[in-house]
């Protein structure tokens, strides 16, 4: 499933949640990056552009397969096509967003290397594709590189890795997330910021985030007096 955009609500949309994202401190500079689908026909915000001014003429517009179809004057494509891209060509994505979340950050900093954020027993797992509340939902954690495009090989391993996750953590960078459409995408997001924002919290607080929610073994049963 993709947006049901024309064209120019495509790139409106575009601006709408770049917009967001500069209000969240998700895309700050000229950081980050949006792009979604409609149909067989691909739309990315350019490199290099503060994101709370652009336009909708500043898109860029691909074909299916990252050929680029209409250039927008005066601007270079993102660095992070590539790594859009692969998110359309393995999970056939409705759209993909690149944050620089600070809480998604510095939750990639407690993850040791080789190893995925874990999580489990956080209300707001619920809000993450196929997720429930008692699972331990694994997103892999990729080790940053010095130019963005140069994360493509990473970040397709990564997916092909983790079928359950819709997203790609890049440590002391930042994330992709994809969904079905543009809300889905966007949804995603937020709810994985709130999740590394609970982490980080409990891990200054010195609570272990994957042990915190366990019962005792003799704890009494409050669900009966919580009902009465």
């Amino acid at each position: 499933m993709t947006d049901s955009f024309t064209n120019s609500q495509a790139r409106e949309r575009i601006c709408e949640l770049c917009r967001l994202f500069w209000q969240l401190g998700w895309a700050s500079g000229t950081g980050g990056g949006i792009s979604l689908r409609v149909g067989e026909t691909i739309f990315m915000a350019p490199s290099g552009v503060e994101k709370e001014r652009l336009q909708p003429s500043d898109i860029f517009e691909l074909d299916r397969a990252g050929q680029v179809q209409k250039a927008a004057p005066g601007h270079k494509l993102t660095a992070c096509a590539p790594l859009f891209q692969a998110a359309y060509d393995h999970r056939d994505a409705g759209a993909v967003l690149h944050s620089h979340s600070l809480d998604v950050v510095l939750a990639s900093m407690l993850v040791r290397p080789g190893e995925p954020l874990r999580l489990t027993r956080l209300e707001m797992m619920k809000g993450l594709e196929g997720v429930g509340y008692f699972d331990v939902h694994e997103i892999p954690v990729i080790d940053n590189t010095a130019l963005e495009h140069e994360l493509k090989d990473r970040v397709e391993r990564a997916i092909l890795a983790f079928p359950k996750a819709n997203a790609v953590i890049v440590r002391n960078h930042g994330v992709y997330v994809w969904g079905r459409d543009s809300v889905h995408a966007k949804t995603q997001a937020e709810c994985l910021d709130y999740l590394c924002r609970a982490v980080v919290r409990m891990h200054a607080a010195g609570i272990d985030h994957l042990q915190h929610d366990r019962s005792a073994p003799d704890a009494p049963d409050l669900t009966a007096a919580c009902a009465a």
